[in-house]
């Protein structure tokens, strides 16, 4: 055989089908047409996958066990890009040629799955339109996953031009590092976001956000003291376009206090983090409520006198005086106002002066309702203590408490 023919022979042999690094610029193709798919609609499937029902909590995300690998072959030459995806149930694949969905009608491509979850798209003769990037796309009822390799095919060249090979069409140079074989990279997750232990209110909605990275993309896993969270009515695992995943509750109960861990898992290994959770109790509101009313009462001028009563509610009620319907000030001369965590309310007055007579009313509010109660004060004046022997005065000072207590019904 001439020399320039065996060295086209060998040129061809050693360009028939060849592992390659691709440019960053095609990589940053690649990751927006993953992107885009991952987010659009997709009509039919390669096979006729069913998801069955699974029993809850045994659902997996797809899961790369093999990604797509990047290839320049000679035009002509056959070609398979493989890949190996596992996940419960069993995902639905979808394949893609530059962001365009492949039909299975299409008989220039064969595509297989195996029972291990190999799946393969096959070329027998790769001409110049094969050219370009492949994306397989995995689908189930957990989410979407994809993954992409390049195809470069190159034209035969002619003979005695064996010493340069040109590809059809006009592609940067690649630097000399960048022909080694392609080495598939994988990295163990790492949370970039994680919160610390929190304090919610029960009731209410609860929400924990965490972004991990690693790859393959891991699965998160939540636990709370240990067992598994599974997604029910009041639980939901949600994850944005942002990467963030999150755990929402709601309505927040007693129960869900306690220790909660976060496992990020992928074929390298695993992350977590965890936090404690905190509930307070929903707090219990009740109007406030009268156990012993204001009495009326009267007592001479220059003594001292307490208008006392008994009132409950949840939270404590916050009480406000009046005297003949005008607000009593805290620092009025003579009057002071106290209280206790019994429920115990009074205003005392000392000593009590003629102008002190007159009704007085409590008023206890709080965020449940409010209520009111009055009473009478009277003032005997010295003069007229002065004109009543003891057991008059006695008769006197019982008469009038009797007529109070008579009024204080009437008007209870």
């Amino acid at each position: 055989m001439p020399q320039d023919m065996t060295g086209f022979a060998q040129t061809c042999a050693s360009l028939t089908l060849q592992e390659y690094r691709i440019s960053s610029f095609e990589q940053r193709l690649m990751n927006e047409i993953e992107f885009r798919l991952e987010r659009t609609p997709v009509d039919e499937s390669d096979d006729e996958v069913q998801h069955e029902e699974i029993p809850t909590g045994k659902y997996i995300a797809p899961i790369f066990d093999k990604r797509l690998k990047h290839f320049r072959v000679m035009e002509g030459s056959p070609i398979t890009f493989t890949c190996r995806i596992v996940g419960i149930p069993v995902p639905k694949v979808y394949w893609f040629k530059d962001g365009k969905q492949i039909s299975k009608k299409n008989t220039h491509f064969k595509m297989n799955r195996e029972e291990d979850g190999t799946c393969s798209l096959h070329i027998e003769a790769a001409t110049n339109d094969d050219d370009g990037n492949y994306t397989i796309m995995a689908a189930n009822p957990q989410g979407r996953i994809s993954c992409s390799g390049h195809l470069m095919v190159q034209s035969v060249p002619f003979r005695g031009r064996i010493s340069t090979t040109q590809p059809h069409r006009t592609r940067p140079r690649v630097p000399e590092g960048d022909k080694e074989a392609v080495q598939e990279r994988f990295f163990r997750p790492y949370f970039l976001q994680a919160p610390g232990d929190m304090v919610a209110h029960e009731g209410r909605l609860c929400r924990l956000d965490c972004k991990v990275s690693g790859l393959p993309t891991p699965d998160l896993t939540w636990l709370l003291n240990g067992k598994p969270v599974l997604p029910d009515g009041r639980h939901k695992m949600l994850v944005r376009e942002t990467g963030v995943h999150s755990l929402l509750i709601d309505p927040l109960s007693q129960s869900d206090a306690g220790t909660y861990t976060c496992l990020a898992t992928n074929k390298t290994g695993q992350n977590s983090f965890s936090l404690e959770l905190t509930v307070v109790a929903k707090e219990v509101k009740r109007a406030p409520m009268f156990l012993e009313k204001l009495q009326n009462c009267g007592v001479p001028e220059g003594y001292p006198v307490r208008l006392e009563c008994r009132v409950v509610g949840m939270p404590p009620p916050v009480f406000y005086w009046k005297k003949d319907n005008e607000t009593i000030p805290s620092n009025r001369e003579r009057m002071s106002m106290h209280q206790d965590t019994t429920g115990y309310v009074c205003l005392l007055i000392q000593p009590a002066k003629k102008a002190d007579a007159g009704w007085y009313t409590l008023s206890a509010k709080n965020e449940a309702g409010i209520v009111s109660c009055t009473a009478r004060l009277d003032i005997y004046g010295r003069y007229w203590l002065g004109k009543k022997t003891r057991p008059q005065l006695l008769l006197s000072l019982g008469l009038a408490w009797i007529r109070n207590q008579c009024h204080s019904r009437a008007t209870a």
